[in-house]
Parts: C-alpha cells; sequence; structure tokens
C-alpha cells in the first residue's frame, strides 16, 4: 500500500463546485487514470482521499493539500502525468509526494490558513491599515452570524492570527489574512472584513496556503 500526498490548485473555472462534486471529480479522474486507488470497508465503499481543509464555493485556492492511499505503489511523475490528463481546467496537480502510512490525519495538523482577499472600498490606504491596526489591538470580538441551525455566536478575534494590506487602488484594496483552521473553529475571510467596516462581500478570496501543526508562514516545508 501506498499513501501519496497531493498538492493542487482550485482556479476559477471550478470555484463554484461543492466539497461533495470536488471529491466526485478526483474521484472520476483516479478511476479514468487507472490509479490503484483503495476503498473504505462496509456496504458502500468509498475511496481513501481525504482533504485537509475543504474550500467554501466561490473561493479560489493554490497549495490545497489531500492524502490518497493505493493498493500499489505508483511514481510521483507518472501519478501527475497520467491524472492530469484527466482533470478539468481549473485544476491543476502542483506536487505528488510519497508520506508515511502511519502519518496522523491531515485534519489532525491543521493549524491556520492564508488568503489574499480583494475588497471593495472608499477608504484610503491609510484608513485601511488603521483599521486593520485597531482589529488587531483588540483583545475580544464578540461577533454573531445566521446559520441554518440558528445564530452562532462566537470570538471573531480568537480566530484570526495575522491581518496585513497587500495592496491598495482606488476603489479596492487586497487584504492578506492569516487565520485560525484546526478541529475547534475556523476563521472565515468574509467575517474578518465585515468586521474591519468593508460592506460588502470580498470580489474575490483565494486560499494561498495552508499550515500545519509546527510549522509557521514563511518556513521550510516539514519532511513527512
Amino acid at each position: 500500500m501506498q499513501r501519496l500526498r497531493i498538492t493542487f490548485s482550485r482556479g476559477e473555472a471550478v470555484k463554484y463546485i461543492s466539497h461533495l462534486d470536488l471529491m466526485r471529480l478526483w474521484e472520476r479522474a483516479l478511476r479514468r487514470a487507472d490509479i490503484p486507488i483503495t476503498y473504505s470497508q462496509g456496504f458502500n465503499p468509498h475511496p481513501r482521499i481525504s482533504l485537509a481543509a475543504p474550500l467554501a464555493i466561490g473561493v479560489t485556492g493554490e497549495g490545497e493539500v489531500m492524502d490518497l492511499w493505493l493498493r500499489r505503489r505508483v511514481s510521483s511523475y507518472f501519478f501527475i502525468k497520467v491524472v492530469s490528463e484527466q482533470l478539468p481546467s481549473g485544476i491543476g496537480i502542483v506536487k505528488a509526494e510519497q508520506v508515511t502510512l502511519t502519518l496522523p490525519s491531515l485534519q489532525s495538523q491543521m493549524s491556520q490558513t492564508e488568503y489574499r482577499v480583494e475588497v471593495g472600498t472608499d477608504k484610503g490606504a491609510e484608513e485601511v491599515e488603521a483599521a486593520l491596526r485597531s482589529f488587531l489591538a483588540s483583545k475580544h470580538l464578540p461577533w454573531q452570524h445566521e446559520r441554518d441551525t440558528g445564530v452562532r455566536r462566537y470570538d471573531l478575534r480568537s480566530l484570526v492570527h495575522h491581518l496585513w494590506l497587500v495592496g491598495w487602488q482606488e476603489s479596492q484594496c487586497t487584504l492578506g489574512m492569516r487565520l485560525r483552521c484546526d478541529s475547534t473553529a475556523t476563521g472565515r475571510p468574509e467575517q474578518v472584513t465585515a468586521a474591519l467596516g468593508f460592506p460588502q462581500r470580498p470580489r474575490s478570496i483565494h486560499r494561498t496556503k495552508l499550515i500545519f501543526v509546527g510549522r509557521q508562514r514563511g518556513e521550510a516545508a516539514p519532511r513527512w
């Protein structure tokens, strides 16, 4: 058996597909490429594919990570070549590497995520910088939003590790965000922009990086 860790991108062409549809897309591509994927046991077997952190609908990403388990070994080069031919426009394999079978699950190792967020604004660059500093200086920020199950209340400040201004131009600015993403809570970029005083939803949200336990921004990737 082999465990492969795949890093891939999700672009504009497929940003509106659901997590379930994305999993089906990968299953279909692997089947057409004749990759020997393993399946779970039971009455309704599923391919053993595990995403680190599903992307929300409408969000693009460049460093998405998933693990899959194969019945027999294949080379990273072969995997990328044959599977890439079966993937639709908008999904690209960045790399594939073998990892130890006994490693903890990707989900259990998730710590933070980084985003590049574009928002419309009538604020100047200095006003935006001031709003970021004010947010980061606060110790707590009670917040709530509506969900299908009712109103959820939480401390938004505890979900934000860092914010910074990437760029500004008339009527639009680009923000960088490093948000919490673990088994207990997940920060959402659109909630952060609302708290910063941007009345409209972001024009685009792009996830640039997944950060795992023991790894911080700018550090080299661990040797799996």
